[in-house]
């Protein structure tokens, strides 16, 4: 009993920091500047600005999920089988570049897609014609992926570090072509990896606003930009409240039926179909 004291400082941060503003978001959400109860903000959604921006959010996203995911998973694979050993040594590769501040990066980023960038420069030098990516949704996807790869990466790479050889080397022997082994031993054992991955780059994405901002400029809006020009700039707590309670019900609705999926796969067995 007395070690569960040790979570104390804990509760009392999350109570004050994660539950206190929850509840505060839920209430302005919930009631016009008066106090009085009323679903207007939530159902401020269907406004087509509302709605664009949503669903903007929404396709760069998946898009960026789906980017990651086909980035990681081959790279994933191969570190798997070369540096198997060297887990340490992988993780500390990735984690790397996540201790540089988030913003540095991703001004660092804006230097390199400029007109005048790195990227046009090396263009420019092999007789291609510059690009224009500044300010424009192909940059903030190219920010959405270059920010967030890592989290596909890493629980990619310990899904297939977790796979046993034996089990791979039996299905083998029994005739199995390495396409076959892929396609019913790996990719099924590894999908939890997969799906924690998808989680883990989905959700801050599609409440993303900083890359947006800097990225985009004022040309594009996000659905976070949405909700943070209510707050910062219109001042509007409760219009800004009921449009990050339907995006907290998008996240929620969206982590529970992926943590289905993925209990589903853990427990379930390796499909052979």
């Amino acid at each position: 009993m007395k070690r569960s004291y040790l979570s104390g400082p804990y509760l009392v941060w999350a109570a004050a920091f994660i539950l206190l503003p929850l509840a505060m978001v839920i209430y302005y959400g919930c009631t016009d500047e008066s106090g009085h109860f009323t679903l207007a903000n939530i159902a401020a959604m269907k406004d087509w600005v509302h709605y664009r921006a949503f669903t903007s959010s929404l396709i760069l996203a998946f898009l960026a999920t789906l980017i990651c995911l086909l980035i990681a998973y081959p790279l994933a694979w191969f570190l798997s089988q070369h540096f198997r050993n060297s887990s340490s040594f992988v993780v500390m590769l990735f984690i790397l570049p996540m201790w540089i501040n988030f913003l540095l990066r991703v001004l660092a980023l804006q230097v390199i897609l400029s007109k005048s960038g790195m990227l046009n420069a090396l263009l420019r030098f092999l007789g291609f014609p510059a690009l224009r990516l500044m300010y424009t949704k192909a940059a903030i996807l190219i920010g959405m992926v270059y920010d967030y790869i890592p989290f596909m990466i890493l629980p990619i790479y310990n899904a297939l570090t977790k796979i046993d050889e034996s089990v791979v080397e039996a299905a083998m022997d029994l005739g199995a072509d390495k396409k076959t082994v892929f396609r019913r031993i790996i990719f099924p054992l590894s999908l939890p990896g997969v799906i924690s991955g998808i989680i883990m780059v989905f959700i801050p994405n599609i409440s993303e606003f900083a890359v947006a901002d800097i990225l985009g400029g004022s040309k594009i809006l996000l659905f976070g930009n949405v909700i943070e020009q209510e707050f910062n700039v219109s001042s509007n707590w409760n219009l800004g409240s009921g449009l990050s309670v339907v995006l907290m019900l998008f996240v929620f609705a969206s982590m529970a039926i992926m943590n289905r999926k993925d209990s589903k796969e853990e427990g379930g067995g390796v499909p052979l179909w």
